[in-house]
């Protein structure tokens, strides 16, 4: 099978140059691979753009009904070998130093922000659907230069394995969800959600020490039920043949073989409310750190401008052409760098919602849009709370704060996350206090569980009365 590519910017070398040995010692020769295309900014002075030390192509092709500037989609069969080709650009040494040996993380992700959210009720969802499955596996048996392949049974969406970079390596892949599979039930014809297939590289350290990430990336795939994904595909072809020349110009061409696009690392699992999000917001998701957090990769990932508490840094008006781009690369919009090359921030901010629509597509169009004018997100339940003063004039409050009312914001509306709050602003630990009561009616002490916070007006106020007790040691909280 040839594999080619449509930009020819970085030409590695052939497989017989990178592996020396007889021919017969490949499988099969290929022809050089290009990376991907580094777009140039007018007005932007930069040096030759490097040639990065990695690229993992997917031999599977990629589908003609994809326009200009949206990221490229490839069609998998469930179940169906996907070979993955690891390559390591030889004429650059510092992957290669040291270890010999480099640790590859492959994972099965969502792309839709909305799925993102709910990942782990999505993926536990499917796991009491189809026990003993696994959404993604390695095909060891096919496999070639796979050393240690380690699929864990709490993930069932990620894969490990070890590689030689001076070694041709081909790691096939299974996949085993469609993209059905998590688009709500109606009354069929269903389209099915996408995924991101992404890979990260490490170089492994000591015990002591976290690997060191050398590189990322993944591409955009949707999987079908078997030889689903052929049929797609020549459906695809065949809209785009019966499509006037002028219309074709605005898809991209279809390709053999899918080359993954860089990004920013998949984050580490979290134990908190939010997962994992799409690259960028660890800006960097894939972020593509998804190089576009979304094109140039997600997963990501990671954005700030998802993160309930940390708001997404505004674009500034007077941004010059160089920040604008940047700004565009954060917030994972590289994919349109070159479309908006000579767009200032004034440029930016006076494009309407239609206008952003019609450079970016819909999805992407309506994101930028609403990342332009994001605002800050309101708390689910605000309350004020002061402690109680004093009884005695000339005793000295011992929280110097005493007094002074101060705003909590919950989120979560749980009892939990009050006592919390209470205990840090009232400068106790929170595993000492052992119950918190809101006084009601008549003097009563209500005990504060979940359905009463979720009940509680929005902007209260209580003054924190801390009551010392015994056996065990710790505080009772009465917001009065």
């Amino acid at each position: 099978m040839l594999f080619w590519h449509s930009q020819p910017e970085h030409l590695w070398p052939s497989p017989g140059e990178l592996y020396p040995g007889p021919p017969s010692s490949l499988l099969r020769e290929a022809l050089p691979l290009p990376y991907l295309k580094q777009e140039e900014l007018p007005n932007i002075p930069r040096a030759e753009p490097p040639c990065p030390a990695f690229q993992y192509v997917l031999c599977a092709a990629t589908s003609p009904a994809v326009k200009q500037q949206e990221e490229t989609l490839t069609y998998l069969n469930q179940g169906q070998s996907y070979e993955v080709r690891m390559l390591c650009n030889p004429r650059l040494g510092d992957a290669t130093q040291g270890p010999r040996l480099l640790k590859s993380v492959v994972r099965v992700v969502f792309h839709d922000r909305r799925l993102q959210y709910t990942e782990q009720q999505q993926l536990d969802g499917w796991r009491w659907s189809r026990p003993g499955d696994r959404i993604l596996d390695i095909d060891v048996p096919l496999s070639v230069g796979v050393i240690e392949p380690q699929v864990l049974p709490s993930q069932l969406n990620t894969v490990e394995f070890y590689w030689d970079p001076t070694k041709r390596t081909s790691l096939f892949l299974q996949v085993h969800c469609i993209s059905t599979e998590f688009t709500p039930r109606k009354k069929g014809g269903e389209k099915g959600v996408p995924f991101r297939l992404q890979i990260d590289t490490f170089k492994p350290s000591d015990k002591e020490l976290s690997p060191e990430h050398l590189h990322s990336a993944g591409c955009l795939i949707k999987v079908f039920k078997p030889k689903g994904a052929d049929r797609k595909l020549k459906t695809d072809r065949e809209k785009i043949e019966k499509q006037p020349v002028h219309e074709r110009d605005k898809y991209q061409t279809a390709c053999e073989s899918t080359v993954f696009m860089e990004c920013s690392p998949w984050p580490e699992p979290s134990s908190g409310p939010h997962p994992p999000l799409s690259p960028l917001a660890l800006t960097s998701p894939n972020s593509c750190k998804l190089l576009s957090p979304e094109r140039l990769c997600s997963s990501p990932p990671f954005a700030l401008d998802t993160l309930g508490g940390s708001p997404a840094q505004d674009l500034n008006p007077g941004a010059s052409i160089l920040e604008t781009q940047q700004w565009l690369h954060r917030h994972r919009f590289s994919n349109y760098c070159r479309s908006l090359a000579n767009f200032t921030g004034t440029d930016l901010l006076k494009l309407t919602r239609q206008d952003l629509i019609q450079i970016c597509g819909a999805a992407d169009g309506i994101r930028l849009f609403n990342t332009l004018r994001a605002r800050p997100i309101r708390h689910r339940l605000t309350l004020y709370v002061a402690q109680e003063a004093s009884r005695q004039e000339n005793e000295v409050p011992k929280h110097p704060d005493s007094g002074f009312y101060q705003e909590i914001s919950l989120d979560e509306l749980s009892a939990v996350e009050l006592m919390g709050k209470l205990a840090e602003l009232l400068a106790l630990p929170a595993n000492q206090i052992h119950r918190l009561f809101h006084q009601g009616p008549g003097g009563i002490l209500i005990l504060l569980s979940d359905q009463v916070v979720q009940n509680l007006e929005d902007e209260s106020y209580f003054v924190a009365v801390v009551k010392k007790v015994q056996n065990p040691d710790g505080y009772y909280l009465v917001l009065t």
